[in-house]
């Protein structure tokens, strides 16, 4: 088929990538413009845009599609579909109505669930005990369309998003490729009104770790915030970011160690760290990570 695609994250890379594998016409590549990036603020490609490249694809990245030049543009590519993942912009009317099949939508969510922005991050965060891949049909709402495909994956214990957002996105290429060849047999299902939640960006004002709240709701900040932005805390003034951990037994002060293993007390319950890094180092294992900075028992985390 003659396919635009439309993505821009890590995340879009492996769908682009099965696209090609599987012999589409990829007629074009849409993605977020370059942007200032690092310490010399230089811009910076997408994903996207450097494995577009890569592909000898024709990259596109306009700041907007609202306007009548680019959507002719669009129109000219003379599209069949145009398959959207991560693209990080509204798609005006126009657009959507311009590849004869339509426009195609990986959502990381079971629709209605976590419509929007996040629903990884949400999901996990949320204490869900599954998620999973909609290819939808798109129209004008946010992810309101009919869904075409369904597939669910368990949200295990100790999955993080970082996680998740790998295992997702590898489904998201493998069923999008199994959309397009049965397009002409797929059958569109309605979003049911009921049940319908909203996945907001991840506000950084969310990541720090409040120690009173109960150790289930700790532990799904830390694993629904890895990577990116990535739960934090203080020791000793300095600030430590969680990327990994699990429910563990024990009781005690809010914020206190309970051993010289990264086992902290919560409002309830106490969690057991299994991945931390320290500002401007690297993400380190905890054992890697207690020989170079010792936590004793009744050490205080978030403090100052």
């Amino acid at each position: 088929m003659r396919v635009i695609f439309m993505g821009t994250p890590d995340f879009s890379v492996p769908v682009l990538e099965a696209l090609v594998e599987a012999g589409h016409d990829v007629v074009a590549v849409y993605c977020q413009p370059p942007r200032p990036a690092g310490r010399g603020k230089k811009d910076r490609l997408t994903p996207v845009h450097e494995r577009a490249l890569e592909l000898g694809l024709d990259v596109r990245h306009p700041v907007s599609l609202k306007g009548s030049d680019e959507q002719e543009l669009f129109a000219q590519l003379n599209a069949e579909v145009a398959v959207v993942v991560a693209y990080g912009l509204i798609l005006p009317q126009a657009i959507l109505d311009a590849p004869t099949k339509g426009c195609l939508n990986i959502h990381a969510s079971l629709l209605p669930r976590w419509r929007g922005a996040a629903p990884i991050h949400r999901a996990i965060m949320s204490g869900d005990v599954e998620t999973g891949i909609c290819i939808m049909q798109m129209d004008a709402g946010l992810d309101t369309g009919p869904v075409l495909l369904r597939e669910v994956t368990e949200i295990a214990a100790q999955d993080t998003t970082g996680g998740l957002h790998d295992r997702l996105s590898e489904m998201g290429a493998r069923m999008i490729c199994k959309a397009l060849d049965q397009i002409a047999d797929l059958n569109p299902v309605e979003q049911p009104d009921e049940g319908v939640t909203y996945a907001a960006k991840i506000d950084k004002a969310e990541a720090r770790i409040d120690w009173s709240r109960p150790a289930l709701e700790v532990d799904r900040q830390i694993r629904g915030l890895s990577p990116f932005p990535g739960a934090w805390t203080t020791l000793d003034g300095a600030r430590i970011k969680f990327l990994a951990s699990g429910l563990a037994e024990g009781e005690g002060v809010s914020g206190r160690s309970l051993d010289d293993a990264l086992t902290i007390a919560c409002g309830a319950g106490a969690v057991r760290i299994s991945r931390a890094q320290k500002a401007g180092k690297g993400a380190q294992d905890a054992q890697e990570f207690l020989r170079g900075t010792p936590v004793p028992k009744g050490s205080r985390f978030g403090e100052g």
